[in-house]
Parts: C-alpha cells; structure tokens; sequence
C-alpha cells in the first residue's frame, strides 16, 4: 500500500515544495520565501467594511485558471513544443503580477496507477518549462490526481520540483511542508498562497494525506490544520490567496461545502479564495470585502468533451489595500487538442452568461469590473 511505503521513508530528499519562481525569465520582478504556520484556529467575522491599509498601496494584479496537465496527446505537444504549447493564452496569464493553475497530474512517466481510481493522469517534467514559459508563477498540486503514479510517481514528482525550481503548493514530504506557503513580495506587496484538497476517493485519504511522517497532500476535508495556517500567516502578508481543488463534479453551482469552507478561510483571514475541480465554471464574486472562484474549469485537459466541460477561461483580479477593486474573466475553450483558445463572439457570450448565471446562484456580489 501506499500508505504504508510513504511512512517508512522512501523518498529521495528535495528542498521543497515552494520556491523562487519568476514566470518568464526577466519578467515579473519579486523576492520569495516560505514558511510554515500551526497556530489553532479560533472564531472571528468575515470582513465587511474598510480595512487599515496594507502594503505599499500599489495595484497587484492576479491571474488564476484551472485544471491543467499534459496527458496523452499533450504531453506529444509539449515534447515537440514546451515553450509553445500554451502560447495561445501566455498574454493573459503572464500580464498578471502572479499567475496561478492547478496542476493536476503526477509529474512522471513511471510508475503504476493507483488502484481504486477512475482515471490517472500524469506529465513529462518538461510541465514546468510549459508553465514558465506562459508567465504562471507557481501551482496548486493539492488535488485528486498528484499521486496518481504510487511511490515511483511521487518520487519523480519531486525530482521534478527541485530540479526545475518551480513554485508548487499543497504537496510536500511532511505535512509542515505541504501546508507550507509560497511567498514573494510584488510592487511592495507582501503576498502568500496556501493550498489543499477537499475531496478524494475516500479509500485513499489516508494513504495520500501529508503528516509529520508521511510524505503526501494538504488536505481541507479537516479544515483545522488549514484555517490555522491561514490564521498564522495573515498578520504577515497583505494579501492571502487559498486556492482549493474542490466542489462536485459536472454540477451546475457552488455546494453548500464550498460556501461554509470559503466562509471558514475569509474569517480566519483569506482574502482570496479560488479553485476547481468540478470540470465546469462555477463564477466568483465577493463576500465582504474578500473574493470567492469556485470554480475555474478545464484550462489544458487530456481531451475535448464537446460540452459546457471544455469552457473555462482566466480570473483576472486587482487587489489594492487588501480588497479587491477590479476584475476581469477573460473566457476560453478547449480545442479538439485540449488546449484553451480565447473565446470569441457568441461563444465568448455563452461562457460569461454561464459564468455570471453561477455567481447568481452562489449568491456572491459582482466584483469592479476592469
């Protein structure tokens, strides 16, 4: 079992799970470092009104998207072109100040799969040279498919982290690590992401959660050991992002699960909750002065499904001070490769009718427009 294997040991030492990551070489100025925060959780109220300034007061600007991997005929992509294969969406992503995906996917290309699962994904390590190369600064790989391969995967997985310097979140050889966030300073902004997964097959749970002896995933589905992390480390950032792989799968709005977590996070101090998972967009919005995503889509997927499976497109948000003041969702659709392709016309329309009629069912406020 996996469980077992991880708790004796077997994997080979790496530096990390956060790192110094820069986006396009040259671009995207900032100064990095990680840290780690236990302190228990304790009540307070989701902010509603003004907040004390925060940092410099310079605008930062964030950009999140989706589920992405290069399985199957993406991974041909990326060995022919790694610095290309997401090229029709580089200048949305990298014009943000940081830019952030879910990576869903074990970075190997040995191992077995894991028994007791309907799919298993996994990527070349050639995945973080791709991600560079189109402005993303770091990854979520707290999600349902990171340790798709067993032991062999996850091996490679951090091979692949440490080798290529890219900033991951939510995956570490402990739990301190896997709770661990990445930091980095934007314009004289203090600014931190924190990740976990909120849902597994429940067979696997325990064989793929990090703790102090086993290496593995941030997890949420207890949420204490993230509220706390996120409690620690909000006197020490200006703004806090959580991005969380969670919701229920091809439904058509946010759960009532997401509505309590992301109520959970805003009153310990998030002041951006984002993620997916559900393979649909869900929208976002405000509650008080934080802002909620929950749901960003398919971004780079293994096939085109010919549905509402294939939208997704990129969040753009400003944060000034804290809160948010404007934003901007910028709609795309797979190709029949599995890549997005800025969306166009009365397609761009049907996705951000989509997009807006899933805000009016969670019940969230509208965000500045940009």
């Amino acid at each position: 079992m996996l469980v077992s294997l991880l708790a004796s040991g077997g994997i080979a030492a790496c530096s990390g799970s956060s790192g110094n990551g820069s986006g396009r070489a040259g671009s995207k100025q900032r100064s990095a470092a990680t840290t780690s925060a236990t302190t228990a959780p304790t009540t307070t109220t989701v902010p509603t009104g003004p907040r004390e300034p925060r940092g410099s007061g310079l605008p930062v600007t964030f950009a999140f998207a989706g589920d992405t991997h290069f399985d199957g005929q993406l991974g041909t992509q990326l060995q022919a072109d790694p610095n290309g294969v997401l090229a029709p969406v580089t200048p949305v992503l990298s014009g943000a100040d940081l830019a952030m995906v879910n990576l869903e996917s074990a970075i190997t290309e040995r191992g077995e799969p894991v028994p007791g699962k309907n799919f298993h994904f996994r990527s070349p390590a050639l995945s973080f040279t791709a991600l560079r190369a189109a402005g993303i600064d770091v990854a979520n790989m707290a999600n349902n498919h990171a340790l798709d391969y067993g032991v062999v995967g996850m091996q490679d997985t951090f091979a692949a982290i440490q080798s290529s310097g890219f900033p991951v979140t939510g995956i570490g050889h402990n739990a301190a690590e896997a709770f661990k966030p990445y930091r980095t300073v934007i314009k004289g902004q203090r600014i931190a992401t924190l990740s976990a997964v909120d849902w597994l097959e429940p067979g696997l749970v325990d064989a793929w959660s990090a703790t102090d002896m086993q290496a593995g995933l941030a997890f949420s589905i207890d949420p204490a050991r993230l509220v706390a992390a996120v409690r620690a480390l909000r006197p020490e950032v200006d703004t806090l992002v959580v991005f969380l792989h969670w919701g229920d799968e091809n439904t058509q709005c946010a759960s009532r699960r997401q509505k309590e977590l992301a109520l959970m996070l805003f009153e310990a101090g998030a002041d951006i909750v984002v993620g997916s998972h559900a393979h649909r967009v869900f929208g976002a919005g405000r509650v008080g002065t934080s802002l909620v995503a929950y749901g960003l889509g398919n971004y780079l997927w293994w096939r085109s499904f010919g549905n509402a499976q294939d939208d997704n497109g990129v969040l753009t948000l400003t944060f000034r001070h804290g809160r948010v003041v404007a934003s901007r969702f910028d709609p795309a659709h797979l190709d029949d490769r599995g890549v997005p392709v800025p969306a166009t016309g009365t397609q761009a329309a049907r996705i951000d009718h989509a997009w807006q009629r899933a805000r009016r069912c969670a019940g969230l406020a509208a965000t500045p427009p940009r």
